[in-house]
């Protein structure tokens, strides 16, 4: 096994477009052949479009981008930029008059950092979409982790900035990777050696709190704990399976989340995975679910570490 880059894998274009100072952003993976995708959602407040053309039981095969946005629900606008851009390239689905790009999206809560009136757009999905053909990927404090943080259940505050990640590999012809926008409620912890990076800060703002045990004392429910959070992803591989097959791997792939993040997939997090293949290599569906959760796991570390402090937060970096 090699690490690669994400965008080593054929036939995907991924972009970013972002609003710094308002701390929000979206970022787009595109496949103009269509990808059979699947999704598997196990947080309980998602945010999301199309989510109903992924089940097994939809006539579409395939779809043409995935889309994952901050703005919470009012980014999901966004798509649209995204249905533009790929309209007026002619890719999408045929219709006879036209084509219809089939667009999936899911969003996650940032707008308590920035201004909560700022959110992305069609304009800005549009802009992604634009990056997605100049390479313009970067992981960090872009596109749809702009505006992310984690550790957040003892409020803000304590909580850490976080942004959107990758991580690939390879073994022979086969490659699989990741790209998650990390905003969850809980702590991150290294998928490998289980070593925590990332969360809730203590008191004193200069090491790391137990959100785990912070929870379990938590004796009168709090609404207002829950609202800020949801970790979106996207696993992408050559290997060739069919819509059906991408929705077991993408289940598979939360195995990555519940390695790396605790707690995770609780009734207000809107915790997701889609799962793309967007190739003709012949592989196993166990390898390549197992191997999925490796590199999502991987890609919420990079995610955490490559952030930058922002928005009065501090990052992974000033702590461990």
């Amino acid at each position: 096994m090699k690490e690669i880059n994400i965008t080593d894998i054929e036939n995907i274009r991924i972009g970013s477009a972002q609003d710094i100072e308002n701390a929000t952003g979206c970022t787009v993976i595109i496949c103009e052949n269509g990808a059979p995708t699947g999704l598997a959602v196990m947080g309980g407040g998602p945010a999301s479009r199309e989510s109903e053309l992924l089940k097994p039981t939809a006539n579409a095969e395939c779809i043409h981008a995935v889309l994952l946005s901050g703005g919470s629900a009012y980014g999901l606008d966004a798509a649209g930029g995204v249905m533009q851009y790929l309209e007026e390239k002619g890719i999408g689905f045929d219709v006879g008059i036209g084509v219809v790009p089939l667009v999936c999206q899911s969003c996650l809560f940032d707008l308590t950092l920035g201004s909560s009136r700022v959110r992305p757009d069609k304009s800005m999905g549009y802009s992604a979409a634009e990056n997605a053909y100049k390479g313009n990927f970067i992981t960090g404090n872009y596109g749809a982790g702009t505006g992310a943080s984690v550790g957040k259940l003892c409020g803000m505050e304590r909580a850490l900035k976080s942004g959107i990640g990758a991580y690939a590999v390879q073994i022979g012809e086969l490659k699989v990777g990741a790209v998650a926008a990390v905003n969850a409620l809980g702590d991150i912890f290294d998928y490998d050696s289980g070593k925590k990076i990332a969360g809730m800060l203590n008191e004193e703002l200069n090491g790391f709190a137990d959100s785990e045990e912070a929870m379990y004392k938590l004796c009168i429910p709090n609404a207002n704990l829950f609202v800020e959070n949801t970790t979106i992803g996207a696993v992408i591989t050559n290997a060739r399976f069919d819509k059906t097959q991408m929705n077991k791997i993408a289940a598979m792939c939360h195995n990555g989340y519940a390695r790396s993040i605790c707690p995770v997939n609780t009734t207000a997090d809107g915790d997701s995975i889609y799962a793309m293949s967007v190739g003709d290599v012949s592989a196993n569906l166990d390898m390549v679910g197992t191997l999925g959760a490796v590199v999502t796991g991987r890609a919420i570390k990079n995610a955490v570490m490559s952030s930058e402090a922002a928005y009065g937060l501090k990052c992974s970096r000033d702590i461990v």
